[in-house]
């Protein structure tokens, strides 16, 4: 049986995630984050899950993230198994992105399911897995392209 306490403490570590990525406070992210993440967005991306460091996702992300005007990562109806000193939380997602362009629509929102795999270490709970699983989106899916390429030109 888990604590009333572990469970806030596990909404609130994926809720800082969203909310760091969305004010780009990209050194805040390390302490939501295990040194590995093992990270599973082929839903959206094709590919094969695998491990990140945490360094190099807060890396990515920022990269490419902090290329839009804006995001906004909402996440809501979690549900909480904890096991231990490992949990496993499923959240609804819907994540805008804002990048004013000449070539469509400022806006693309993508909305779908995050599992988000947590363990409990001596700072807290941590996150140790994602898998994002995309079920809707609107708007312009090309300014996704457009930050990727803005990341490569900067890099």
């Amino acid at each position: 049986m888990s604590s009333v306490a572990d469970r806030l403490d596990i909404v609130e570590t994926c809720t800082r995630m969203g909310w760091y990525i969305d004010q780009r406070e990209w050194e805040s992210l390390e302490d939501v984050f295990s040194d590995e993440i093992m990270l599973d967005y082929t839903s959206l991306n094709g590919g094969e899950p695998g491990p990140v460091s945490r360094k190099d996702l807060i890396g990515a992300w920022s990269g490419l993230l902090g290329n839009f005007a804006a995001t906004q990562h909402l996440l809501s109806n979690f549900l909480v198994d904890v096991r231990g000193d490992s949990a496993v939380t499923t959240a609804m997602f819907q994540a805008t992105h804002r990048m004013p362009n000449e070539h469509g629509g400022p806006l693309w929102t993508l909305a779908g399911t995050y599992r988000i795999d947590l363990e409990r270490t001596a700072d807290g709970w941590r996150i140790n897995g994602i898998v994002m699983t995309a079920t809707w989106a609107d708007g312009n899916q090309h300014l996704f392209a457009r930050a990727a390429q803005a990341q490569s030109t900067d890099s």
